[in-house]
């Protein structure tokens, strides 16, 4: 149950980050090709493209490194058990 909880976080900031970065690629396509901005253009294909794009990239991303991350923190002790005291 943890580790289906920590993938769906890892899914819910990947998308967030990813769609994040979209934006931010889809300015720089738009300025590097000089997308045209009649009617918006420039600003749809960032929006409705590049934005979606990077949130699914982000999603699927930040879930599997997350859930990786929960089944790898599973197999290690986090608790040890106290180390017994010499008798001198």
């Amino acid at each position: 149950m943890k580790i289906a909880l920590v993938a769906l976080l890892g899914l819910f900031l990947g998308a967030l980050g990813g769609a994040a970065l979209g934006v931010g690629a889809g300015l720089a396509w738009v300025e590097m090709f000089t997308t045209s901005s009649f009617e918006s253009h420039s600003g749809m294909l960032v929006f409705f493209t590049f934005m979606p794009l990077g949130a699914a990239i982000g999603g699927v991303g930040g879930a599997l490194l997350f859930a990786v991350i929960a089944i790898h923190d599973a197999e290690i002790a986090i608790e040890r058990d106290p180390m017994r005291r010499r008798q001198s």
